[in-house]
């Protein structure tokens, strides 16, 4: 969900520092984040501190230098959490398993769950 009659997004909430989150990187436009159920070892969040775009399909049409900070910043959690290899998943629509619609990429490292990777 993104700011509208049901207000801003638990993301928009989370970089205003409404909500409690165990922040590991933070840039002028981006922060990175834990996910709260984490389904790979490292499993960080990260997302533009701007709830304009609802999916990386929007982000990437409407402000292509913005995501790539968010693949910086992805990248630069990836060789502090780990090896510097990572999965970078961005769920596009409530079908693929979109549940914020505030976009945001997964940063994935070490062994995965089998499950889904959500939200």
């Amino acid at each position: 969900m993104t700011a509208d009659a049901t207000g801003p997004s638990i993301f928009s909430r989370i970089v205003a520092r409404e909500i409690p989150a165990t922040i590991v990187a933070e840039t002028e436009r981006v922060i990175a984040f834990r996910d709260v159920a984490p389904q790979a070892p490292v499993h960080v969040l990260v997302v533009p501190k701007s709830e304009l775009y609802r999916d990386v399909v929007e982000l990437a049409a409407g402000d292509p230098a913005l995501l790539a900070e968010m693949v910086a910043v992805a990248q630069q959690v990836a060789s502090a959490e780990s090896d510097g290899q990572f999965r970078l998943v961005f769920n596009t629509g409530a079908n693929a398993g979109q549940t914020v619609f505030h976009v945001h990429g997964h940063v994935l490292s070490g062994a995965l769950e089998e499950s889904r990777i959500g939200s």
